[in-house]
């Protein structure tokens, strides 16, 4: 019980209280407690999937959830008894280990189950949960900065181009590197801007435009 209220008390007024809700929190720990096969005056936090009988420490992980908007995802989905046992040995079968979303964030867990294995030493089973967060890509902005169309280049217009730098002397420009570099480019921008075009507005990042 100690353990219980020191683990999953600090968790959730640590965070449960001040993390925004854009933010995703999920808690999994051994909460070394029983919260039974039903929901028994838990709706909302205990999904009615559970293995075992409740006990006291079933009971207080259950009042923390509820306090806290939490819901305890692996009581949510039926499941075959070995895909709910998270801890077994050659002696015991029970379910103890539990992972925790906030109850706005339950729509975001598809599945929650144990994997289980025949290897006894490994008393802790797996316990996973799948969750399916959706990224929204945000349109870029627009600018009203025209840009050189490089997108309409053709090889007529390359040698255009290549002809009108020629006719500015853009290749013979002296001085300091980062002065020619500098007339270079301008030389470049200009000419390209009366061979090419330009656009009235253009998404920024867009590969045609310069």
């Amino acid at each position: 019980m100690r353990r219980l209220k020191d683990a999953s008390g600090k968790i959730c007024m640590g965070w449960c209280g001040v993390l925004p809700s854009t933010k995703k929190l999920v808690i999994g720990d051994d909460f070394n407690g029983h919260t039974g096969r039903s929901p028994g005056g838990y709706v909302g936090v205990h999904g009615g999937f559970g293995f075992g009988d409740r006990n006291g420490g079933g009971t207080s992980l259950l009042e923390y959830a509820k306090a806290f908007e939490l819901v305890i995802t692996n009581l949510c989905y039926p499941k075959k008894a070995e895909q709910l046992i998270t801890f077994r040995s050659t002696v015991a079968k029970t379910q103890i280990n539990y992972l925790l979303l906030r109850k706005c964030d339950r729509g975001l867990c598809t599945d929650c189950k144990v994997i289980p294995s025949e290897n006894l030493r490994t008393h802790h089973m797996l316990l996973i949960m799948d969750l399916e967060i959706r990224w929204t890509k945000k349109k870029r902005a627009m600018s009203g900065i025209p840009r050189v169309r490089w997108g309409t280049l053709t090889k007529d217009k390359a040698q255009e181009l290549g002809k009108k730098l020629l006719a500015m002397g853009t290749w013979r420009s002296n001085g300091d590197a980062s002065c020619m570099l500098s007339r270079t480019a301008n030389c470049i921008r200009e000419a390209a801007r009366e061979v090419l075009g330009v656009s009235k507005a253009f998404s920024s990042g867009h590969k045609g435009d310069w």
